[in-house]
């Protein structure tokens, strides 16, 4: 895994001052899609040891609600193979800390078992993070008075309640 750009101190990708991990690789290619040089794998320095705890001591500051990964696209296969150890160290290492996702992929048809990018790890990554903000943007569909979304369609999950219910619930509007 590649990633394109780490920020630091966000407020624009999730509730609170976070950190946003962007991944390189999408596969989705939405038109109008705001961060397009993340497509290519390849974009940005690859992803190692020295990066993730680097992730991790920033995170452990007391002003960070917590991390969100966005890209390119997290639930490319191959990028949910690496995330889901970050995922691990955070839950372990920073456990009070929240975690966000980003993905044009659709939760319910796309990322749940017999979904077009399910993988062995994708359960236990879609238990861990809290919040799932899902959909490809639609250029069409825009609207730049959303929170945390670019278009209509895209939804903000509260993963938690979703998992323990079965059922998609909206974390907010």
């Amino acid at each position: 895994m590649h990633v394109g750009q780490i920020y630091k101190a966000d407020c624009a990708n999730g509730t609170g001052i976070r950190i946003s991990l962007f991944v390189s690789g999408c596969t989705i290619h939405c038109k109008g899609c705001f961060n397009a040089r993340t497509w290519d794998f390849d974009f940005g320095v690859p992803y190692d040891d020295r990066i993730e705890n680097l992730i991790l001591e920033e995170l452990s500051k007391d002003y960070y609600e917590g991390i969100t990964i966005l890209g390119g696209e997290p639930f490319e296969p191959s990028n949910q193979e690496t995330l889901v150890q970050l995922i691990r160290r955070i839950k372990k290492e920073l456990p009070k800390k929240n975690i966000w996702m980003f993905s044009g992929y659709v939760y319910d048809r796309d990322l749940v078992a017999g979904g077009k990018k399910h993988v062995d790890v994708t359960d236990e990554i879609l238990d861990s993070i809290d919040v799932l903000v899902d959909g490809p943007f639609m250029i069409e569909k825009k609207n730049i008075t959303l929170r945390f979304r670019g278009s209509e369609n895209q939804r903000i999950i509260d993963m938690k309640e979703t998992r323990k219910t079965g059922s998609v619930v909206l974390k907010m509007e």
